[in-house]
């Protein structure tokens, strides 16, 4: 498929768990390689691109710097997204399926789990945001609480403090949370952070190697 970076080869990726890697707003695919480290040896990792293009790189919508976006397109973006991962289901029947993002990657992959909750395992959420949605919320609370890691660093300026109080309020109400903040890691994937998804992830997907 176009715009992925695979963990694995294609022979090695049937019937084993996904882990989708979402990267954030002018950025690329090959950002969130170094989350692979992170993956227990049941999964497979599939770092995508976003369809938006910004300046040479890439993103998933559009936004200003407060983090308001247009509902139509996260929608529009987050339904393509669930496209590409019913065709690599079908293509590879994944057992299971978990999702990954960083700052908008994050905003994306809530989207959609709102969108969709029964269909994912897990989600780790680094450094981001949910973004407000009256549409999707007047079907909440979510019908399943799935497993949420929601990492990043309190003095993080990109994130506004609004944002972080409406993510926390959500995250509270609608999943199974598991909360980490980490000191001088600004807007950025920290090393502590990535062993703590490592923990994460292996506690929450299968562990039998395939």
């Amino acid at each position: 498929m176009e715009n992925v970076t695979w963990s694995e080869p294609a022979d090695r990726r049937r019937g084993r768990e996904l882990v989708v890697l979402l990267h954030g707003y002018g950025s690329g695919e090959r950002a969130m390689e170094r989350l692979f480290a992170a993956l227990p040896a049941t999964a497979v990792g599939a770092a995508m691109r976003g369809p938006l293009d910004v300046g040479g790189s890439s993103g998933w919508f559009l936004l200003d710097p407060l983090l308001n976006s247009n509902t139509g397109e996260v929608l529009e973006s987050a339904l393509l997204l669930l496209s590409r991962l019913d065709r690599m289901r079908a293509e590879y029947g994944f057992t299971g399926v978990s999702l990954a993002g960083f700052s908008q990657g994050m905003a994306m992959a809530a989207t959609v789990l709102r969108l969709r909750p029964q269909d994912f395992r897990a989600v780790v959420g680094l450094s981001g945001w949910i973004p407000r949605n009256d549409l999707l919320a007047a079907a909440e609370p979510l019908p399943v609480r799935v497993p949420f890691f929601w990492g990043r660093d309190r003095r993080d300026l990109v994130i506004n403090a609004d944002a972080v109080a409406h993510t926390q309020e959500w995250l509270e109400e609608n999943t199974a949370l598991t909360a980490r903040t980490y000191s001088d890691m600004g807007h950025a994937i920290g090393a502590r952070e990535i062993s703590d998804v490592e923990v994460f992830l292996r506690r929450y997907l299968a562990t039998d190697t395939p």
